[in-house]
């Protein structure tokens, strides 16, 4: 079972482009996979925030691999971990981490090139993901390498950064490379075009968006939302408490789902 959806999801990668939904826990897994997504990811943010902590290493590795497992086991489909920078600060510790995931059911994972807000040096940041190859055989598990070029200070040139990263991070072994930060549609496809396996942007952390066909049009082939959903998610759960502090009334119920329909969403 697990192999099959490994292979389903890598078979996506190379398809025209997909959206790979970010879930926080197995109730918002599920009705993702009802709505018909073909995969889904974890989002470390969308966890730590329904823990009421924020997003950023708050979280120990035992608890993310917890509701990470939680997440994979609530749905019948590929699931990828966000695995942050690998909760390691050697390459061995990092392969014990996604081998830990594979454990926990997912079939993918991301991998950040970056902590404490200062990028890993190129060959350290190569051999982690080797690490992570090793723990994870090609065709088995897809691993997804990020680097945040874009979004550290002091990148001289972050797409010359970023094409390098990526060329050395697919050599050690991964699948797709992951670039958040960069919402611009001439330097996305000056990306797509320069990046020798599909790349994976995320939608919806800027204020300038991206429509998810023009992404694929650009060539992107995996589009991811982070933490976007659950920021919409208490966003609405903020609004409705602040409506009912305000005036009394009740029309954040407007268009919510019947009491009746939810239960029948997580039956079975």
């Amino acid at each position: 079972m697990t192999e099959d959806r490994a292979s389903a999801f890598l078979a996506l990668h190379h398809g025209d482009g997909f959206v790979l939904p970010n879930a926080w826990d197995p109730g918002s897994a599920r009705i993702l996979a009802q709505l018909g997504f073909a995969a889904i990811a974890t989002t470390s943010a969308g966890i730590a925030w329904s823990l009421g902590i924020p997003d950023g290493g708050a979280l120990d590795l035992d608890t993310m691999l917890a509701h990470t497992a939680a997440i994979a086991a609530a749905v019948d489909l590929p699931v990828s971990a966000d695995l942050e920078a690998g909760y390691g600060d050697t390459p061995e510790q990092v392969g014990r981490t996604v081998a830990l995931a594979r454990g926990a059911g997912v079939v993918g994972a991301n991998l950040e090139d970056a902590a404490g807000g200062a990028l890993f040096g190129i060959d350290e940041a190569a051999d982690r993901i080797a690490a992570a190859r090793d723990a994870a055989p090609r065709g088995a598990f897809v691993l997804n390498a990020r680097t945040d070029a874009y979004f550290v200070p002091g990148v001289h040139d972050p797409f010359a950064e970023t094409v390098a990263r990526a060329q050395r991070f697919v050599q050690a072994g991964a699948d797709c490379v992951f670039v958040p930060g960069v919402n611009d549609e001439g330097t996305i496809g000056r990306l797509a075009a320069e990046i020798p396996v599909p790349l994976n942007i995320v939608a919806g952390l800027a204020a300038h968006v991206v429509p998810v066909p023009q992404l694929f049009a650009l060539g992107v082939r995996r589009v991811s939302l982070g933490g976007s959903l659950a920021r919409a998610a208490l966003t609405a759960l903020e609004r409705a408490g602040r409506e009912l502090l305000d005036t009394g009334t009740l029309g954040f119920l407007d268009g919510a789902l019947p009491y009746a329909e939810v239960q029948r969403r997580f039956a079975g």
